[in-house]
């Protein structure tokens, strides 16, 4: 079993109150890469990355375009298998598990790991049926009736119940933008997954609806392991409890989100989150 030493009393609480504590070392990883390695053809993507993410906190990916964010992101739920140039080298693991064992099924992997993209991307469905999709295909509800609550619930959890509840018949692509991101958001919960990835989720939004947004995340970390990949600092500062700085398909710097910003170890962090290079 992965284990860690506890970096901080927020860390060591967390674990203390699971009843997990164990002596001067204690199993803390969700999700954990090592020595991962992505090419697309002959071109290196990312180098050799080692990066633990904690169960319930809020992992930030920075750095400039093109550094491997998104590329990294991609991996943890194995979206990248859809390119056929890319290549994937080292390991993966979600609770110990490699996620790209020979035996791993990618379908159900997906339901453990959810997604929400950059821009939202609503099925051309109903508001109920883009929430109802992923539980229905998967057995997930033995009735209509508990379909109904999946979809209250997850609709609920993702702050979209009261906009909405009396018209879930309207096609989701009739929400704003906030609100269909939202309802991705809701879409991507409602097959109880254990990480959620965010790839800039709220780039493509105005900032009463990236507000929304960012309120949520907050809320949702309290059930979720949660990664954020965001160009936006000010972001990465407020909403994440660890912040991982990527270069040129590097990690260049990981740790508690406060010392990354206040006192980064490395120039090429300091350059970046001072705002020299980006």
């Amino acid at each position: 079993m992965s284990t860690v030493a506890v970096e901080n009393t927020s860390d060591a609480n967390l674990i203390a109150n699971s009843g997990a504590l164990a002596g001067a070392q204690v199993s803390l990883l969700k999700m954990q890469t090592k020595d991962l390695k992505v090419y697309y053809g002959d071109t290196a993507a990312l180098h050799g990355v080692n990066l633990e993410i904690l169960p319930n906190r809020v992992t930030a990916l920075i750095g400039p375009s093109g550094c491997g964010k998104s590329t990294y992101i991609r991996c943890l739920n194995r979206m990248n298998d859809i390119i056929d140039t890319c290549r994937v080298e080292g390991s993966v693991l979600l609770d110990d598990e490699d996620i790209y064992g020979p035996d791993q099924d990618v379908v159900r992997l997906r339901t453990r790991i959810g997604m929400v993209f950059q821009k939202p991307n609503p099925f051309p469905k109903s508001i109920y049926d883009n929430v109802a999709y992923g539980p229905s295909i998967h057995g997930m509800a033995s009735s209509k009736d508990e379909l109904d609550d999946i979809v209250r619930e997850s609709l609920t959890r993702a702050g979209l119940w009261d906009e909405v509840s009396d018209r879930l018949d309207a096609s989701g692509t009739s929400l704003s933008g906030g609100q269909q991101q939202r309802l991705c958001i809701a879409r991507a919960i409602a097959v109880k997954p254990e990480v959620i990835l965010m790839d800039e989720p709220c780039s493509a939004l105005d900032p009463i609806a990236t507000a929304r947004i960012e309120d949520l995340i907050f809320e949702l970390k309290a059930q979720y392991t949660i990664v954020i990949v965001t160009h936006s600092m000010q972001q990465a500062r407020r909403l994440s409890d660890k912040t991982a700085y990527f270069h040129l398909g590097k990690l260049i710097e990981h740790g508690d989100t406060e010392r990354v910003f206040e006192d980064p170890q490395h120039e090429s962090t300091r350059d970046y989150v001072m705002g020299r290079i980006g």
